[in-house]
């Protein structure tokens, strides 16, 4: 016999867990007793921070992460950042504590009153075993429900007094669960595809998530068609300085319409291309369009609005539609305009972000989140390689501070540079404390314009000129930073943001540059 900690971490050695995400609280302590020396525990100041990390090193390191939080507290602080998880289709096993079985009958002081459901509709599957020796089964049961396609978050609460207690070993097994999509229906699309006269591709993060960069790449050229990336893609999935790249899809449903007009057929992969953000009328594609849709999450193919859906795995089944029939001749697309490069007269954000373009690592990972930016992001900081770009695909703030150091944690020989701005950066500030402790080398760069500007770009559509509570002109994320162990330097000419940029880039430890825009 064995204890249920032991064989829990045993456990989770099999299925490369050993770094635990964790705030740490009093029902969880037992759980560390005889913590094994080669695991690790990233610590973080909050819970959404927490959430936020393990994310971050869930997507780049593509195996599930383990959260440890603090019973319903905790599981409520890190809501935020788990609905993020859950929208970008991030693989984690969040466990939180419970208070002792024997007095849960009394409602004691720290218990998770409901706790499986508590989290939901956040998580695919989520238990508190009804006995203690069941505690590793359903940990098990938790890791390949989240690495199961779609990939997502689960939960399991356990009780204080569980991990100490008796129960046998838990086999160790694996699952695979990659499907290749429906023959027939894949012909079918392929057959629609090489007798389309003008196709066009909508690639989502789906794509990247699944490895088909090559095989998107290879199918486009085939075809000759134009690739768009799906309404707030969180991830880069075809290179944005490939000829046949058409730019970024609005997520609003008359300019979709008006982006693909032309096209007969709309090939649509690892993402929905009808993710609206305001409301809109009239059709979801052109008039004349056939759409298909390919993707893992089987949610994105039954709200699909018009067209057919394969449920299935990207990349096995762009191989099946490459070897598909040949494609009609067609005339091959005009070259996209190339903006003029920008003075530093005035540092805007598009400055910014050209800068960062031109001076940053090749190979470098961004993760951004600064949505005021978005647009300036698209035009001048272009992604061109695979496995580089990470957002959030929920909208919600305060994913990409910590997300930055979750990605360094797993890609350690890659530098990482988190594109923030200063009001996202607000609702997780305490993770700079976490990148300080564990020397992570993140170039943690704040578009400083002093608002909420985002919200002023989005009241202006409902023809509001003055916002409340919308103004930060007092912050200072230098002294932030330095506050926390990070080295800061604030740039407010074009001769300062370049200087602050090379040294952060070049530093071997975590670095803030504050860049004040206009």
């Amino acid at each position: 016999m064995t204890t249920v900690r032991e064989a829990t971490f045993a456990l989770l050695e099999a299925y490369g867990m050993t770094t635990v995400f964790g705030n740490p609280g009093s029902t969880e302590l037992p759980m560390f007793r005889d913590f094994p020396e080669h695991f690790r525990y990233v610590l973080g100041l909050q819970e959404s921070v927490v959430l936020g990390i393990a994310d971050g090193y869930a997507q780049a390191s593509r195996n599930a992460a383990l959260v440890n939080l603090h019973s319903s507290a905790g599981t409520g602080h890190a809501l935020g950042n788990l609905f993020t998880a859950y929208k970008n289709q991030t693989p984690l096993v969040v466990t939180a504590g419970q208070q002792a079985r024997s007095i849960l009958p009394y409602e004691p002081f720290l218990y998770a009153q409901q706790a499986t459901e508590f989290p939901q509709p956040f998580v695919k599957w989520a238990c508190e075993p009804a006995r203690a020796e069941d505690v590793p089964a359903a940990i098990a049961r938790a890791y390949h429900v989240a690495m199961e396609p779609p990939w997502g978050p689960t939960f399991v609460s356990v009780p204080i007094d569980d991990w100490d207690r008796e129960c046998d070993p838990i086999p160790v097994r694996r699952m695979f669960a990659r499907n290749p999509g429906d023959p027939a229906a894949l012909a079918e699309a392929a057959a629609a595809l090489a007798k389309a006269e003008r196709p066009a591709f909508v690639v989502g993060a789906g794509v990247a998530r699944d490895g088909a960069w090559d095989q998107v790449i290879a199918l486009a050229e085939r075809h000759a068609a134009g690739v768009w990336v799906a309404p707030l893609s969180a991830q880069c999935s075809f290179p944005e300085d490939h000829p046949l790249f058409r730019g970024f899809l609005t997520a609003g449903r008359e300019a979709i319409v008006e982006s693909l007009g032309g096209h007969d057929l709309i090939l649509v992969l690892g993402g929905p291309m009808s993710l609206y953000h305001v409301e809109g009328f009239g059709p979801h594609v052109p008039e004349g369009a056939g759409l298909w849709f390919i993707g893992d999450n089987p949610v994105h193919a039954a709200w699909l609005p018009e067209g057919n859906a394969v449920v299935a795995d990207c990349r096995l089944a762009l191989d099946t539609l490459l070897a598909g029939p040949e494609p009609v001749r067609r005339a091959p697309l005009p070259p996209r305009a190339v903006l003029p490069r920008l003075g530093g007269g005035v540092m805007t954000d598009a400055y910014l972000l050209q800068q960062i373009a031109a001076l940053r690592p090749k190979g470098s990972i961004i993760v951004e989140e600064a949505a005021s930016s978005r647009g300036a992001m698209h035009d001048r900081l272009p992604i061109l390689a695979r496995d580089t770009f990470y957002t959030t695909a929920s909208g919600g703030l305060g994913y990409g501070l910590p997300a930055a150091i979750g990605t360094a944690l797993a890609r350690t020989g890659d530098k990482v540079i988190a594109v923030l701005g200063d009001g996202a950066s607000m609702y997780a500030i305490q993770g700079l404390h976490t990148a300080a402790q564990l020397g992570t080398p993140v170039s943690f760069v704040i578009v400083r314009n002093g608002r909420y500007e985002a919200l002023h770009s989005f009241g202006r559509k409902f023809g509001m000129q003055s916002l409340p509570g919308t103004q930060l002109p007092e912050l200072d994320f230098c002294a932030l930073a330095q506050a926390q162990g990070v080295v800061a330097r604030r740039a407010e000419t074009a001769a300062e943001l370049d200087a602050a940029l090379k040294w952060s880039f070049a530093a071997d430890f975590p670095s803030l540059v504050e860049a004040v825009v206009d």
